[in-house]
């Protein structure tokens, strides 16, 4: 069966001509071969594993994440304790950790109460977080996903006034687990508000992992004729094995900022035994391989996901540090 036609340009590109005829067509969409990894583990990551952790292993993941050229680490949240009780310890973790120069330790602030505890801990970047679900956003906030945006605004206002960045999360971006796939225009429509409102960047979520080059495309085609590649990043979880072709479809369209999370820490809640985010050691193999550059060590990074692993107790979910017979123990 002739199936080629049907892949987007860059997979094209890799069933012909390999990887270096891939990196020449994702030069072509943009001006840089630089790729950000927003390490998400720490926060997104730990925040959906069973197993509670001490502060003290948390700070010792960070740090030695600071230590493989990773530049955006997202640290914690402040949410309540009561909802996200893996993040209760937002303030000693945040007042713990040895801050490199160059590396952004952001913070997920859900309202101005966590805005404020964040800045008293000594966050210099926050995240606010939509949904384009009105379903989903019903289920996690209790409000609309355009009353969550109203929300925002006193975050964003404070942000302002204190200096502080802000960047921007969209969940259910091709899919909700209880209304479905999702239409574009409802992505747009949180993703231009929150470009509105002063955030440098936003980020698309898959929550659930759905997603495939198909639907991805579908919502970037949208998202990226209302707000600049270059603001964009991409969230991919990888509940149904799909994580990395969406990411390499997003670099089509010039989105140069991928969130990932070490081993692939943390699971998916609305699909029971799935796998949660891509692994950033996946992630990072796949974009060398590609000819971009990301400034990660990968052998530091597989150590570092080996470190976390054992503390959990359980397996890394990447492929790639499973396979790895490079550098020692963690």
């Amino acid at each position: 069966m002739q199936f080629a036609k049907y892949l987007p340009p860059t997979c094209r590109s890799i069933q012909r001509g390999g990887f270096s005829n891939a990196a020449r067509h994702l030069a072509q969409k943009s001006s840089t071969d630089q790729v950000r990894i927003v390490e998400v583990g720490p926060r997104d990551g730990l925040q959906n594993e069973a197993k509670l952790l001490p502060a003290a292993v948390k700070i010792e993941l960070i740090d030695r994440l600071s230590e493989t050229g990773l530049r955006t680490i997202e640290a914690t949240s402040f949410v309540s304790p009561k909802w996200v009780p893996q993040m209760g310890d937002n303030t000693e973790v945040m007042r713990g950790i040895h801050r490199l120069p160059g590396i952004s330790y952001p913070v997920l602030t859900p309202n101005l109460k966590g805005f404020e505890s964040a800045l008293a801990a000594g966050a210099e970047e926050v995240a606010v977080f939509g949904a384009a679900s009105d379903a989903f956003s019903m289920k996690n906030v209790n409000c609309t996903a355009a009353e969550a945006i109203e929300r925002f605004k006193p975050v964003l206002a404070a942000a302002q006034k204190h200096g502080v960045r802000v960047r921007g999360y969209v969940s259910t971006v091709v899919g909700c687990p209880y209304e479905g796939a999702v239409d574009p225009q409802a992505v747009v429509k949180v993703v231009q508000a929150l470009h509105d409102m002063g955030c440098y960047e936003i980020s698309l979520g898959d929550t659930i992992g759905v997603g495939t080059v198909g639907s991805m495309r579908r919502m970037l085609d949208a998202v990226t004729r209302a707000v600049p590649a270059e603001q964009l990043a991409v969230h991919c979880h990888d509940t149904y094995g799909q994580a990395l072709c969406n990411i390499l479809a997003s670099l089509e369209y010039g989105i140069r900022v991928v969130d990932a999370s070490v081993s692939g820490l943390g699971g998916c809640p609305y699909a029971r035994g799935a796998s949660g985010n891509a692994a950033t050691e996946d992630v990072v193999y796949m974009l060398h391989g590609l000819g971009l550059q990301t400034g990660v060590d990968l052998d530091k990074l597989i150590n570092v996901g080996r470190y976390i692993c054992g503390e959990l107790g359980r397996p890394s979910e990447s492929k790639v540090n499973r396979a790895w017979k490079g550098s020692g123990k963690a």
